[in-house]
């Protein structure tokens, strides 16, 4: 066990290495082409691929194939490992006294939370999940979204969307993310993203611990073809997110610990949708 964690620590000594775990926490349980990480992170293809090959060596990150592309994860259990190390052997059995910034355990108990859902634009995949959480479980949940860039206006075909399924839009309105950061914003239970663009941007750490996740969406502001096609492209998106936050608000979030309500909602990013 220490060797093993010994060849972690030193993998992720490395800044560069460093920021591939970190996107690719981000966006667990993603799999992510190595051409991605390597224009999201601005590292050159050689040195991506060494410091891949050290991480996948360490046990931080696993690799697949499709087709000619190769993707990466990060290996949870093996950050897991790691952490379990350091609070074990380095903390002597004491990890509420030397870890205790990084595991304090909050108890989810049974009130009613706040969520927070993070796209780029704020102009409809957030839009879409701060809509359906609000009306499909508001007596539990307080929904809010945000963007890391957001537009001056909502996309107006998302409000159709919206609109024709019988959802109130009139409170709706784009917001900055940095809304939800400073000392008086609203503390947060849960942060999810919803796009993977703002998944990959490195955000300062949430206050008080909220549980996040990525539930990423294709953008359909994107899309191109007719306006039908189009439209269904927007229907797409709020179906499968209708879905994750169906399976969400099933949770029983007051009787889970913090490490089975993370797996579970780990679990609901693995969701396939069906047409």
């Amino acid at each position: 066990m220490e060797k093993e964690s010994l060849t972690a620590l030193a993998a992720l000594s490395h800044s560069g290495r460093l920021a591939v775990f970190r996107l690719l926490m981000r966006r667990y349980p993603d799999a992510v082409p190595a051409g991605e990480i390597a224009d999201v992170l601005s590292m050159a293809p050689s040195t991506l691929s060494a410091g891949l090959s050290h991480l996948r060596n360490a046990g931080l990150v696993t690799q697949t194939r499709n087709g000619t592309s190769l993707l990466y994860c990060a290996d949870v259990g093996g950050a897991g490992r790691l952490i379990s190390y350091l609070g074990a052997d380095c903390c002597r059995g004491r990890p509420e006294i030397c870890l205790s910034h990084v595991l304090t355990e909050s108890p989810m108990t049974d009130r009613k939370y706040n969520v927070l859902f993070i796209c780029t634009g704020n102009s409809a995949r957030s839009i879409f999940a701060e809509t359906l959480l609000r009306e499909l479980a508001g007596d539990r949940f307080q929904a809010f979204s945000a963007g890391t860039n957001p537009k001056s206006d909502m996309n107006p075909i998302a409000l159709k969307v919206l609109a024709d399924k019988g959802h109130d839009i009139s409170g709706l309105r784009s917001k900055n993310v940095t809304e939800f950061q400073g000392e008086d914003a609203v503390k947060l239970d849960f942060v999810f993203t919803v796009c993977d663009r703002a998944a990959n941007e490195e955000c300062p750490p949430w206050p008080g611990q909220p549980m996040t996740g990525h539930w990423g969406q294709p953008d359909p502001v994107k899309a191109t073809g007719t306006e039908a096609e189009k439209l269904l492209a927007f229907q797409d998106v709020y179906g499968a997110l209708r879905n994750r936050i169906a399976s969400f608000t099933a949770l029983p979030i007051g009787t889970l610990d913090r490490e089975s309500l993370q797996a579970r909602i780990d679990d609901i990013a693995k969701t396939k949708d069906t047409v």
